[in-house]
């Protein structure tokens, strides 16, 4: 096969196994607001709803009012919310006084410049939400947004 080949291949195999539903998702592990690191792993036994943001993304901050209302409406569910911020590594005192200063519930995680959720799943624009599974397999990696009920209705499919 030649380069050109091999990359077609490769850009088809990502959405067609790597990515489909049912398949195991990326186990990340990046730190919280406090510090701490938090794994997709360590949040098995929930359906995880992820949103891939950041502070200057003004379609982000858009949606947190909606994210606020769908995280309180699930509270007693098993669900998690996590929000991904792909600040830059210089903007971090930046995101950790916008979630402050916000309330932001859920789980709030830090991936400098999106280089493990972003680059593994090549996410070409933010906001992204993804949801997976409670055994941690892909639901979708591309999930609607939380101002539409799409979003509550998939996540209600899976609880």
């Amino acid at each position: 096969m030649t380069p050109a080949q091999l990359a077609v291949k490769d850009q088809v195999f990502e959405k067609l196994v790597k990515y489909q539903k049912g398949a195991p998702a990326y186990n990340f592990d990046l730190v919280d607001i406090n510090e701490k690191k938090v794994s997709l792993k360590s949040l098995a036994g929930k359906v995880v709803v992820v949103d891939v943001w950041a502070t200057w993304c003004g379609p982000c901050k858009a949606e947190i009012p909606h994210l606020k209302k769908l995280t309180e409406e699930m509270q007693d569910k098993e669900v998690v919310f996590v929000s991904i911020s792909t600040d830059k590594e210089t903007d971090k005192d930046k995101w950790k006084k916008f979630v402050a200063d916000e309330h932001l519930d859920g789980v709030q995680l830090y991936d400098p410049s999106g280089k493990s959720v972003i680059t593994y799943y090549k996410i070409p624009g933010i906001p992204r939400f993804m949801v997976f599974d409670k055994a941690g397999n892909i639901v979708t990696v591309d999930a609607p947004r939380p101002s539409t009920p799409g979003l509550k209705k998939l996540i209600e499919q899976y609880l």
